[in-house]
């Protein structure tokens, strides 16, 4: 899948990364700016959670280890409030465990990605639960 930044239609796609490593934050924002969305980021749910509601973006990547509010709690307040109730959310871990991917679903991820993530991963993620893309 050849996917390129002026056909697929992610220019100006408000995507959020929240994860307390600055290594996949700035990995994730380069590959995903390269595409033309606008990248927002948080290191922890608690910063998170304050951005989604001001910025309300169309995506949300979130890390499951975490500290102060790890990615499950994260996820669990996204998808219980009703305004982002259908803002999909991809769990990323660099555990790649059943129980792990059973607790994400149990949450209300959409998806789960294990790190390290490829480009065409994030980007496939994003075509498969975006609805305007």
């Amino acid at each position: 899948m050849n996917l390129n930044a002026s056909d697929n239609g992610l220019t100006g796609l408000k995507v959020m990364v929240i994860d307390d490593s600055k290594t996949i934050r700035r990995t994730a924002e380069t590959l995903l700016k390269k595409e033309g969305c606008e990248v927002l980021t948080a290191v922890d749910g608690f910063e998170a959670l304050a951005k989604i509601s001001d910025q309300k973006p169309a995506i949300i990547f979130v890390d499951i280890m975490m500290p102060r509010l790890d990615g499950y709690q994260t996820c669990a307040l996204i998808k219980n409030n009703p305004q982002f109730r259908n803002t999909p959310v991809i769990m990323l871990s660099s555990k790649d465990g059943l129980f792990d991917k059973a607790r994400g679903r149990i949450v209300g991820a959409e998806q789960y990605l294990t790190k390290p993530f490829t480009r065409d991963e994030l980007l496939g993620a994003i075509h498969r639960h975006v609805s305007t893309v």
